[in-house]
């Protein structure tokens, strides 16, 4: 309920600042208008409000109701029309109904004199003048309103809709992320657990502290891995917990090395890089039970650099669903470092490597 009442008074404030801006303009415009006229005559006439009238209608007309239900629906011929036909009539009015009864007779020779306009600078013979040159300004002003009023209009509309698309598209991209990272959790768990039951099948004395282990690694998903962002010191300390329990159920640990050294001082995604690691330990040892699996994650200003490496002697034998967590980081990757990443997997017969480049985004404070 908050939320909503919060949310009301913010689209009224919108509405209030907007109000405050159109109102400001034109009492500008206004000024600017009339100072030039109040100078010559000493007065504002009759006449100039009317024409400053239409003017403000002229804007508003289009602005609210041909913009909207013409233009923007596409429909660019009758709305040109429109305009025309609206730019003609405004004029006319202009001239014979508001313009005429406050003509004043010239006098010395001049054929006509306004103080509601700009004066006349040059004399002009007492013969009929020319209907169109004396409506041009009006109607070129009219246009002129008509014009400034769709490009307000349509800037406003097209900063509305890129507003729109920005948000749509990062609510699509903090969806994808919310599945992709709900995914993942009960596949690393899946894989955690089997090497704990490999442990209890053997009746290992390791079994309790890979446990304590899962208990931490668990901890952690739960609740640290739910924001968007963890520190990399812990998504570091995780890692090496899950390592831990991995060499818990190594006959052979003497393969794997693991080297993790820099500034540890940023924040990062939570769960990027265990699948990576993960993978690593599923299909880094052979039928033999030798281990050959080689970490290290360094970071020197500002740049994360993982690689890791492991044999493949049963690679090839892995299910088609195996992947997930592969997959799963490759499209995190993508969506949360679009441009600021490099990942290069390499695989043969014989080995897997991964090489991930990752720019860090933020410093942990």
């Amino acid at each position: 309920m908050y939320f909503i009442i919060e949310n009301k008074l913010n689209i009224y404030h919108k509405k209030i600042a907007s109000l405050t801006v159109h109102i400001l303009v034109w009492i500008i415009f206004f000024a600017i208008s009339a100072s030039p006229i109040y100078l010559k005559i000493g007065s504002v006439p009759n006449d100039f409000y009317f024409k400053f009238s239409v003017f403000f209608i002229t804007f508003y007309l289009n602005y609210y109701i041909l913009v909207p239900k013409i233009f923007l629906k596409k429909k660019f011929l009758f709305y040109i029309i429109t305009v025309l036909v609206l730019s003609i009539s405004f004029t006319l009015f202009l001239e014979f109904v508001i313009a005429k009864p406050f003509n004043i007779n010239p006098p010395n020779g001049f054929r006509e004199y306004k103080p509601q306009g700009f004066p006349r600078m040059f004399p002009k013979p007492r013969g009929k003048g020319l209907f169109f040159f004396k409506t041009l300004p009006i109607f070129a002003l009219l246009l002129l309103f008509f014009t400034l009023s769709t490009s307000i209009k349509l800037g406003i509309e097209w900063y509305r809709t890129e507003k729109e698309r920005v948000l749509i598209a990062s609510q699509k991209v903090s969806s994808e992320l919310s599945f992709l990272k709900a995914q993942l959790n009960p596949h690393f768990l899946f894989n955690t657990l089997n090497s704990i039951y490999a442990l209890a099948n053997k009746k290992s004395d390791n079994t309790t502290e890979a446990i304590v282990t899962l208990s931490e690694l668990m901890r952690y998903i739960i609740y640290e891995a739910n924001e968007d962002t963890v520190s990399l010191e812990k998504e570091i300390e995780h890692i090496k917990n899950y390592i831990s329990l991995q060499l818990l159920r190594l006959k052979d640990s003497s393969g794997v090395s693991v080297n993790i050294h820099g500034n540890l001082n940023y924040k990062i995604e939570p769960l990027l890089l265990i699948s990576f690691i993960e993978n690593a330990f599923k299909y880094g040892t052979n039928f033999n039970g030798k281990t050959d699996i080689k970490i290290k994650i360094i970071i020197e200003d500002k740049t994360l650099h993982l690689y890791v490496y492991n044999t493949s002697s049963h690679q090839k034998t892995k299910k088609e669903n195996s992947g997930i967590g592969l997959e799963n980081i490759k499209n995190r990757l993508n969506l949360l470092y679009p441009n600021a990443h490099t990942l290069d997997i390499k695989s043969d017969k014989k080995s897997y490597t991964v090489n991930l480049i990752l720019e860090l985004k933020n410093k942990q404070i």
